[in-house]
């Protein structure tokens, strides 16, 4: 099954990609290894959620962050690969605006590592480091960068 329908089956679908925040690219090639920017959980409306985890969100909600945070980044490697069957995942950074009492960072960043899982199978599994961090730009409660394979 593509890694489309397994959206579909799994009720999501793929954002616009997000335009950057400040003067850097979505994306830079390397030979066949794409280094995705980061990238942060948006509303419905577009607008960044804001808040620290441990404060203004639960874990749970983080999670869910997370998870939209990966819909962005799936399109942004739909964008560069043309389709999500030629991506594999190699190396995912997750950095959570925490209090800095909260060590949960690794619950929060599987809602994104889970998408990519359910996703693309075992080219959703990658390396990891899940990171507390005292702020992030706009407040946001994750930022979630991403190094992928383009497959032929």
């Amino acid at each position: 099954m593509s890694a489309e329908q397994k959206l579909k089956d799994l009720g999501l679908s793929l954002p616009e990609v997000a335009a950057p925040m400040a003067n850097y690219v979505r994306f830079k090639k390397a030979g066949d290894l794409v280094f995705l920017s980061g990238q942060g959980p948006r509303n419905p409306d577009g607008s960044i959620p804001a808040g620290k985890v441990g404060k203004e969100f639960t874990t749970e909600q983080a999670y869910e962050f997370a998870k939209n945070t990966g819909l962005g980044l799936l399109a942004a490697m739909k964008e560069v690969a043309g389709s999500l069957d030629k991506v594999e995942i190699i190396k995912l950074l997750g950095m959570v605006n925490a209090v800095p009492e909260f060590g949960d960072q690794p619950k929060v960043i599987n809602g994104c590592s889970d998408l990519f899982v359910a996703v693309l199978g075992e080219n959703g599994r990658h390396a990891r480091s899940a990171v507390g961090m005292g702020s992030l730009p706009g407040n946001m409660p994750v930022e979630i960068e991403v190094i992928i394979k383009v497959l032929p």
